[in-house]
């Protein structure tokens, strides 16, 4: 009986052996990795200099005409709307000169016409047509300077912002060219910083620009680079101007700002960070897996490594770019146009996975 007992177990035992034997693993199985973010290399040139805002457009307004003041419509501080009237003179004694003018021009033009048609009818010499035709000339040009006169004694709005400094009131006289106000636009405000020769000389390595204001606490605003003076300033320093990119609210022209500059060793060379786990060796080479959003697959890419940090992260230089998304956890039982399914990340309120 026992003995019957053993058999039958040993052939249970086999067939359970057999049946996981004759089991064919799926071609199609899908790894799960980690995934991170290649983030720029701190290490590196990060300068550091206070900024000012400044307004894209800035201009002192002024009559083209010298009078008196009728009205200035915007007082400091107001808002104004491009090709809104702001201010104008009495126009009183400009739009009598052009009445005088326009009653010359006329006098002109019929006796113009009228030996016109005598010339053309053989009635009248070449002298007195020509006489006739530059007077004509003439009289047109005094009578449009005349009307330009008269609507020079107003002045609009050369785009929109706000009316900073007020230097007349009304009644007074002003000349021709002087400022009676200053306008500066509400619209794409940029950042001005003054560099050091030492930094000016760096600037084609400069690859990145941020701005940190303090009434926009933990907000880092991206810049863009506009120009620089090639001319030193009294202090020596080179006045660089740049475009603060995306939402600009909150933020006025007088503001201060410090501005980061990262500077790379040429413009077209970057360094970048990536978790040490990323890094794959094959014959004494590195080697990152580099993860493909829309297909879902990942490619090796080849990197060379410039320098270890304490914290698990490296350096390095190669193709990579940063916001990169590269296989951090999992390189190694992986290949070039493997598909891979991203560990989802940890939740703060389910340390753990435990729901």
């Amino acid at each position: 009986m026992i003995n019957t007992v053993k058999v039958l177990l040993v052939a249970a035992s086999a067939f359970v052996l057999a049946s996981c034997g004759n089991g064919k693993a799926s071609d199609e199985s899908v790894a799960t990795v980690r995934l991170d973010t290649v983030q720029m290399a701190s290490a590196g040139a990060v300068l550091q200099f206070p900024g000012r805002v400044v307004a894209s457009d800035d201009a002192s307004l002024s009559f083209k005409v010298a009078g008196t003041i009728a009205r200035i419509y915007k007082e400091q501080g107001e808002r104004v709307q491009a090709g809104q009237l702001v201010a104008e003179l009495d126009a009183t004694d400009y739009k009598v000169q052009l009445a005088a003018t326009e009653a010359e021009y006329a006098r002109i033009k019929a006796e113009a016409d009228r030996i016109t048609a005598l010339y053309n009818e053989g009635a009248a010499t070449a002298s007195n047509y020509d006489k006739a035709r530059f007077g004509l000339q003439q009289i047109e040009a005094k009578l449009k300077n005349h009307r330009d006169q008269v609507a020079y004694c107003k002045i609009y709005a050369p785009f929109s912002g706000a009316v900073q400094t007020r230097y007349f009131h009304d009644g007074e006289n002003v000349a021709a060219g002087m400022p009676v106000l200053s306008v500066v636009s509400s619209a794409n405000p940029e950042i001005e910083i003054n560099l050091p020769a030492s930094s000016y000389l760096r600037r084609a390595s400069f690859v990145r620009y941020n701005a940190l204001f303090d009434v926009l606490p933990g907000a880092v605003v991206p810049l863009k680079f506009i120009s620089v003076m090639s001319k030193a300033n009294a202090n020596q320093l080179y006045t660089m101007r740049l475009k603060i990119e995306g939402d600009t609210k909150g933020i006025a022209p007088g503001m201060s700002a410090w501005v980061s500059v990262l500077a790379a060793d040429s413009a077209s060379h970057v360094e970048v960070r990536v978790p040490s786990t990323a890094l794959v060796e094959d014959k004494g080479e590195s080697f990152v897996y580099l993860y493909d959003e829309q297909s879902q697959t990942v490619r090796r890419c080849h990197v060379k490594v410039v320098r270890l940090h304490t914290d698990g992260t490296a350096v390095v230089d190669g193709v990579l770019s940063p916001g990169n998304i590269v296989v951090s956890t999992g390189a190694n039982h992986i290949k070039t146009g493997d598909r891979v399914t991203p560990l989802p990340p940890v939740s703060e309120t389910n340390v753990g996975g435990l729901l």
